[in-house]
C-alpha cells in the first residue's frame, strides 16, 4: 500500500454523479472510507488543481481536507493560497484558513483570516484587497467581510477602509467593483471638487449597458453653494456603418448664487444629437447603389453657455466661444457626380434673442467631376450651389452660384514645359425676402452677375535622384486677365458703391450679402521644391509665391509669401510661413512653429504675428506652447501656455505631473482658463478659472485620464474686466 507516486482515482457518488476527484501522492493509505495522502499531494477536481503537503478524504461524506502550503488554481483565472482547506465535494463547499486569492485577469488579490465558498460565491472574513505588491502595498482596502462571485466576477466588501501606504484616507460601509473588463451596468468613478464660490462638488456617473449595441451614462451632480443637475448620454450602434449619441442635461441654480452673480438664467438646459451613417441610402431605402452616401448630424440646443461648462468638472473642456452651430450634412458621391445638402443653424449664446442671426437652411450642391471634350484636349467641370440664407428678423436671401472652368493643356520640349489655358465662367443670382424697408422704387433689388476671367499658365516639374536624396522642383508663371461681366439689380448698385470708395461690410443694409470681388489682371510667379530621403520621407519643403497686379493707373506688387518646412533631425521639425508687404516695406504676417517629438520629450512652440495696414492699424501677436516630458516609466511632466502678447493676456496655463506605478497612478495639475458667462441683460462676460486637479487611480479600479480627475479645488475666481 506504500508506493512511490501511487495514483488513486475516486468516483464520488452524489447528486452530481459525473464529478470525479483524482488524488496523486507519493504515499497513500486507505482504511475504510478514509483515504490519507502524504508527500507532494496533488488533487484534480474539474478544472481545479490543488497541491498540499497532506490530504485526508472521507468517501462517506465527500469531504476533502488539505494541510500545509496549499495552492489552488482554476485554469488561468485565479490562484488561491492557504495553510488549511476543507472541501465538501458533494455539497460543493470549500473553506480556506488563512486565505489568499489572486485573480489573474485584473491582477487583484485579496486575503483574509478565513474563507468559505459554496458554488460560485467566495466569502472572506477580516481581509485586505489590493493590486499592489503584497509586501508593503502602496494602496490597500481592509474589510471586515467580502463576497466574490466567480461567474459575474463581482467583488463586494463591507466596512472598508482605504489606506495609502499605512495612512487611512477613506471609510465606506459598502464597496463593490467588477473585476471583469466586459462592459456592464454599474457605478463609474465619482468626481469630487471644492470651490470657494460653488462649494463642494460631487458627480456620480451611473453606467447602464444591458445590450451590446447601446449604453446609457447618467451623471447627477451637486454643487453645494451653486445648485444641482443631471446630464445623461445615450449611445448606440445601429449597423456596421452607423452610430450615434444623444446627450441632454439640466442644471438649477440656487437663488443666492443666481442673484449674486447677476446671471441671465437660473436654469441651464440643452441637448446634443450626433449621428453618422456612411451608407445611409442603401441602409434606409434597401437599394444597391454604387458610390458612397453619408449623413452626418450634429444638432445642438442650449439656453446659454453654462449648459456646456457645467457638464464637466474639467475646465480644459470649457467652451470659450459665444456662438455654436448645428449642422446636418448629406451627400451622395460616385465617380462622375457629387450631390450634397447642408443645413447650418447658428445660435448666438451672448444673446437671449436669436431672431437676427443668419441661418443657412439649406445649401444644395451639385458637382460634375473633371471631364474631357474633343479627344481629351479640353478639360471641364461643373459646380452649382444654392444657399437659402434665412432668419426671423432682417433680410433673407437665396443665393445661387455656378462655376464652369474650361481648360486646354499641352506640353512641349519632350514634356519639359507644360502649357495650359483656362477660362473661368461663373454666374451668381440672388433673390431677397423681408427687404421692404431697404427696397426703393428706383432699384430692381433682385439681381444676377455673369462674368469670366482667363488664366494662362506655363510651368515645369523636374526631379533628380541622388544616392540618398531625391530633389523635386516645380516652378511656373500664371497670368490672369479679367474678362467680361454683366450684372443687374443690387449687383450693379453695390459695385457702384464699391467703386466710389465706400467700404462695404456686414452692417450695410443693402449690400450685406455682396461678396463679389473684382478680378485684377495679375501675374503670379510661383516656385516650390521638395527634398526626400531614401526612405521616401519628406525632409524639406519650400514654396515662394508672388503676385503682380496690373491696372490702368499703376502696377502693384502684392505680398510675397515664403513657406518653409524642414525636418532637421529624426525628432526635430521647423515650419515658417511669412508674408512681406512691398508697399509698407514690412512683414504683414509671420507664423513660426518648432516641434521636438521622441519617446521622452514632446515639445511644441508656435508664434503668430499679423498686422493690418489700414486707417486703424491692428496688430496680433499670439504664442502657444506645450511640453510633455516622460522622465522614466513612472514619472511624466507636462506644461502648456497660451499668451496674447499684444494685449499682455494669459489665455490659459497648465502645469502638472503624473506618477504611474503598476497598481496606482497619482497626479497633480494646475490650470488657468478663461470661461465665458452670460449675465443679466444679455451681457457677455468671462471669468478666469484657477483650478488644482488631483488624480488618484487605484488600478484596475480607476483610470488616470485627464477627464476622470478624482478631485479638483477651484481657487477664488478672477473676473475679466
Amino acid at each position: 500500500m506504500l508506493k512511490l507516486l501511487f495514483i488513486i482515482t475516486i468516483f464520488v457518488l452524489n447528486l452530481y454523479a459525473n464529478d470525479k476527484v483524482e488524488i496523486y501522492a507519493s504515499d497513500i493509505n486507505s482504511k475504510g472510507d478514509i483515504v490519507k495522502a502524504d508527500g507532494d499531494v496533488v488533487v484534480m477536481y474539474k478544472d481545479y488543481i490543488l497541491s498540499a503537503k497532506k490530504a485526508i478524504y472521507d468517501r462517506s461524506t465527500g469531504e476533502l481536507e488539505l494541510f500545509g502550503n496549499i495552492r489552488a488554481t482554476k485554469g488561468n483565472d485565479y490562484k488561491i493560497l492557504g495553510n488549511h482547506a476543507k472541501m465538501n465535494i458533494a455539497k460543493k463547499e470549500r473553506s480556506f484558513k488563512p486565505f489568499y486569492m489572486l485573480e489573474h485577469t485584473s491582477n487583484v488579490w485579496w486575503s483574509g483570516s478565513k474563507s468559505m465558498a459554496k458554488g460560485d460565491d467566495i466569502n472572506t472574513t477580516a481581509g485586505i484587497v489590493s493590486s499592489c505588491d503584497p509586501i508593503n502595498p502602496l494602496w490597500k482596502m481592509e474589510f471586515s467581510s467580502s463576497n466574490y462571485n466567480q461567474d459575474t466576477m463581482f467583488l463586494k466588501t463591507y466596512n472598508t477602509v482605504l489606506y495609502l501606504y499605512d495612512i487611512p484616507v477613506l471609510y465606506t460601509p459598502y464597496f463593490a467593483y467588477s473585476l471583469d473588463k466586459t462592459r456592464r451596468t454599474g457605478l463609474l468613478t465619482p468626481h469630487l471638487g471644492l470651490s470657494d464660490s460653488e462649494g463642494f462638488f460631487y458627480q456620480q456617473p451611473i453606467y447602464i449597458a444591458e445590450q451590446d449595441w447601446w449604453d446609457i451614462e447618467i451623471k447627477p451632480q451637486i454643487r453645494t453653494y451653486r445648485g444641482s443637475g443631471v446630464y445623461a448620454t445615450y449611445r448606440w450602434v445601429d449597423s456596421d456603418h452607423s452610430k450615434g449619441s444623444y446627450t441632454a442635461g439640466y442644471f438649477k441654480e440656487k437663488d443666492k448664487y443666481f442673484k449674486d452673480r447677476n446671471l441671465e438664467n437660473n436654469t441651464h438646459s440643452g441637448y446634443n444629437l450626433n449621428y453618422i451613417n456612411d451608407n445611409f441610402i442603401n441602409h434606409f431605402f434597401g437599394t444597391d447603389l454604387d458610390g458612397q452616401s453619408a449623413i452626418y448630424t450634429d444638432l445642438k440646443y442650449m439656453n446659454d453657455i453654462d449648459y456646456l461648462n457645467l457638464s464637466t468638472n474639467d475646465s480644459t473642456q470649457n467652451v470659450t466661444s459665444n456662438q455654436i452651430y448645428s449642422r446636418i450634412n448629406i451627400f451622395y458621391n460616385n465617380k462622375d457626380n457629387y450631390f450634397g445638402a447642408y443645413f447650418k443653424y447658428y445660435k448666438n449664446l451672448a444673446s437671449q434673442n436669436n431672431d437676427a442671426t443668419l441661418q443657412q437652411l439649406p445649401s444644395l450642391q451639385y458637382h460634375n467631376y473633371l471631364s474631357t471634350l474633343l479627344d481629351d484636349y479640353i478639360l471641364y467641370s461643373f459646380d452649382m450651389k444654392s444657399t437659402n440664407f434665412t432668419r426671423i428678423k432682417g433680410k433673407t436671401a437665396i443665393k445661387t452660384d455656378i462655376n464652369i472652368p474650361l481648360s486646354v493643356q499641352t506640353s512641349m520640349l519632350d514634356e519639359y514645359i507644360n502649357l495650359s489655358y483656362t477660362t473661368y465662367i461663373s454666374a451668381q443670382h440672388t433673390a431677397f425676402g423681408n427687404n421692404n424697408e431697404e427696397k426703393t422704387d428706383s432699384m430692381d433689388y433682385d439681381g444676377y452677375i455673369l462674368r469670366n476671367y482667363n488664366a494662362f499658365n506655363i510651368s515645369t516639374q523636374q526631379t533628380k535622384a541622388y544616392d540618398k536624396l531625391t530633389h523635386a522642383v516645380d516652378t511656373g508663371v500664371e497670368y490672369i486677365i479679367d474678362g467680361q461681366d454683366t450684372r443687374s439689380g443690387y449687383y450693379s448698385y453695390c459695385e457702384l458703391k464699391n467703386a466710389s470708395g465706400v467700404r462695404i461690410n456686414s452692417n450695410d443694409k443693402i449690400c450685406e450679402f455682396y461678396n463679389i470681388s473684382q478680378t485684377q489682371d495679375n501675374l503670379k510667379l510661383y516656385f516650390s521644391q521638395y527634398l526626400y530621403g531614401d526612405d521616401g520621407e519628406q525632409i524639406i519643403y519650400h514654396r515662394l509665391s508672388q503676385n503682380i497686379s496690373y491696372s490702368t493707373d499703376n502696377n502693384t506688387t502684392t505680398q510675397l509669401e515664403n513657406e518653409f518646412d524642414i525636418k532637421i533631425t529624426k525628432y526635430l521639425t521647423y515650419y515658417n510661413d511669412i508674408y512681406y508687404d512691398y508697399d509698407e516695406s514690412a512683414i504683414s504676417k509671420v507664423f513660426n512653429n518648432i516641434a521636438y517629438n521622441n519617446k521622452s520629450v514632446n515639445l511644441a512652440f508656435s508664434h503668430i504675428y499679423q498686422q493690418t495696414f489700414t486707417k486703424e492699424p491692428k496688430e496680433t501677436s499670439y504664442v502657444t506652447s506645450s511640453l510633455v516630458y516622460n522622465f522614466n516609466k513612472h514619472y511624466s511632466y507636462h506644461l502648456k501656455a497660451d499668451y496674447d502678447v499684444e494685449n499682455s493676456f494669459n489665455k490659459n496655463k497648465e502645469i502638472g505631473f503624473l506618477y504611474k506605478k503598476k497598481c496606482w497612478d497619482f497626479g497633480l495639475k494646475y490650470i488657468e482658463n478663461n470661461r465665458p458667462v452670460l449675465k443679466h441683460g444679455s451681457i457677455a462676460d468671462s471669468i478666469q478659472d484657477r483650478i488644482i486637479y488631483m488624480t488618484v487611480a487605484l488600478k484596475p479600479l480607476m483610470t488616470s485620464q485627464n477627464k476622470n480627475s478624482t478631485f479638483r479645488y477651484v481657487l477664488p475666481e478672477k473676473t475679466d474686466k
